[in-house]
C-alpha cells in the first residue's frame, strides 16, 4: 500500500508518516527533504518561501509530478507500504493516483494548527500568525499545475482525517483510516 499525504500546514502530515512507520512498517518518504536538498544546492534560505519557489521551479522544469514520480519510484523499488509526505499539486495528486495509491488529507483548525507549528519550531515555522494566514492562503488554490493547490488536492482524497484533539484520538482515527483503505485495496485486487 502506499499513501500520498496532503493536508494543511500543522495538521499532522508530518505525524502521520511516524506513526505509520513506527506501528506498521511503512516506509516514509519526505517532499521536504528532496526539496531542502535543493535549496542548499542553490545556496538560498531554508525557510518558506524559498521551500515554495523551489518545489514549483521543480515542478515546473521538470513536470507537476516530479516530486512524487521521485518517491513512489523509490518505494516501489523498495516493495514496502510506503506514506509519502507532502502531496501538494493536482498533478501529484492525480499522478499518485493513477499508481494505484491513496491520497489522505488531514485538516486541523486553523488556530490549532498555528499552535503546533510554533511549538515545532522547524526553521520555516517562525511567523506570526498573520504570516501563517498569508502563507497559506496563497498556497491553498494557486492556478498553474505545477503550483501548490492544496484545497484542490484535498477535494481529491481518499480519506481525510481532521486532527483537532489528542495525540492518542488522532493514532485512532489513523487506524481507522488504515482499515477502511486496506479493506478497499483488498476489494480493488
Amino acid at each position: 500500500m502506499i499513501i500520498g499525504v496532503t493536508g494543511t500546514n500543522g495538521a499532522g502530515k508530518g505525524t502521520l508518516p511516524e506513526y505509520l512507520k513506527a506501528r506498521h512498517g511503512f516506509t516514509h518518504y519526505s517532499a521536504r527533504a528532496i526539496i531542502i536538498e535543493e535549496i542548499e544546492k542553490r545556496g538560498l534560505p531554508v525557510d518558506r518561501t524559498s521551500m515554495n519557489q523551489v518545489a514549483n521551479d521543480l515542478r515546473r522544469t521538470h513536470g507537476p509530478d516530479v516530486l512524487v514520480r521521485r518517491m513512489l519510484a523509490r518505494a516501489k523499488e523498495e516493495g514496502r507500504d510506503a506514506v509519502i509526505e507532502s502531496v501538494r499539486a493536482i498533478g501529484e495528486a492525480q499522478f499518485l493516483k493513477e499508481e494505484g495509491a491513496f491520497v489522505v488529507a488531514i485538516d486541523a483548525d486553523r488556530r490549532v494548527r498555528y499552535e503546533r507549528i510554533i511549538k515545532r519550531g522547524s526553521e520555516t515555522d517562525q511567523v506570526s500568525f498573520e504570516e501563517f494566514c498569508l502563507q497559506e492562503d496563497r498556497e491553498m488554490a494557486q492556478e498553474a499545475s505545477y503550483d501548490m493547490n492544496i484545497t484542490g488536492v484535498m477535494a481529491m482524497a481518499d480519506y481525510t482525517l481532521i486532527n483537532n484533539g489528542t495525540m492518542e484520538e488522532f493514532h485512532a482515527a489513523i487506524e481507522t483510516m488504515l482499515k477502511v483503505l486496506r479493506a478497499r485495496e483488498t476489494h480493488a485486487e
